[in-house]
């Protein structure tokens, strides 16, 4: 890119992600040659944020549960000339955490982005929770992060710095109705997240998080099926218009998101969080 005067110019990009066209400068947001684990890139954000991170240039590693899902997925990226891989691991696992972010190391020789995106939901206030559903919220979606993030932490200062995003949820800042163990689980992802900025700041490891509102995925369509039969269309209305904004958002939408956040161009952004709400936290009244 050549300045001319005081002006730079850039070549323009059109991407397409699931009909919607993005058109996103060459020369910002480049992720060539980076190699960026997603928790969860199968499906709903995941894969928005698997899609458009290869669509970028970088090398993606899926770390998956769903074979199907992510094979799907790997297949997407690379049809459009992407580099992507699918890992099956439990997040929950520590020992195979840990040996599934050696193998990444030591295939790509280092990791630049790690992604904890992947998680779990329940619905029910505190009587409505056992012991059982609250140890599987806390094992997928807390110590998932954690585990993820201690495998990779150490390459990470090896190779002098990295970024780091997790996916929390406006239910770590508001009181949500019925979403006790679920509430509680994305509390401790933003915490972890400060915790993790700050003591890894002498290290250039940025760590974010993002904090969606209601995103239209699978997850949703699936749980007014199970919840609503017959009633599906009429009740995601109604969550729909529980957005300010008058409509739930995207996986794409995610994704933008996250691939600022991911590159170089936030390199002054650490230890912060993002909500993507449709106004839900600050214009609901």
């Amino acid at each position: 890119m050549e300045p001319i005067g005081s002006f730079f110019f850039a070549i323009f990009v059109v991407l397409s992600l699931s009909d919607k066209i993005y058109l996103i400068p060459m020369a910002l947001f480049d992720f060539s040659g980076k190699t960026t684990i997603i928790t969860g890139g199968g499906s709903g954000i995941g894969k928005g944020i698997s899609l458009l991170f290869g669509q970028q240039g970088a090398r993606v590693f899926i770390l998956e549960m769903n074979i199907d899902a992510a094979t799907e997925t790997v297949a997407e990226i690379t049809e459009k000339g992407g580099k992507a891989t699918y890992l099956r691991c439990d997040v929950s696992a520590q020992k195979e955490v840990i040996k599934t972010i050696q193998t990444i190391q030591e295939e790509s020789g280092k990791i630049d982005i790690l992604i904890n995106n992947a998680g779990v939901a329940h619905v029910g206030n505190i009587e409505q929770t056992t012991e059982e559903d609250l140890d599987r919220i806390y094992n997928i979606n807390v110590k998932g992060v954690y585990n993820c993030m201690y495998a990779c932490i150490p390459f990470m200062k090896q190779a002098g710095g990295g970024v780091i995003l997790n996916m929390a949820s406006i239910a770590a800042m508001i009181g949500i109705p019925d979403r006790f163990a679920y509430s509680m689980s994305k509390g401790a992802v933003l915490v972890m997240t400060y915790s993790v900025a700050k003591d890894y700041l002498a290290d250039n490891i940025r760590c974010n998080c993002i904090s969606p509102a209601r995103i239209h995925t699978p997850f949703v369509d699936g749980f007014l099926k199970k919840n609503y039969p017959g009633r599906e269309q009429e009740m995601f209305e109604k969550l729909a218009q529980t957005q300010p904004i008058g409509r739930m958002g995207t996986p794409e939408e995610v994704a933008a998101l996250a691939l600022y956040l991911c590159s170089d161009e936030a390199a002054f952004i650490t230890g912060t969080n993002y909500p993507i709400d449709g106004g839900f936290v600050n214009l609901n009244t």
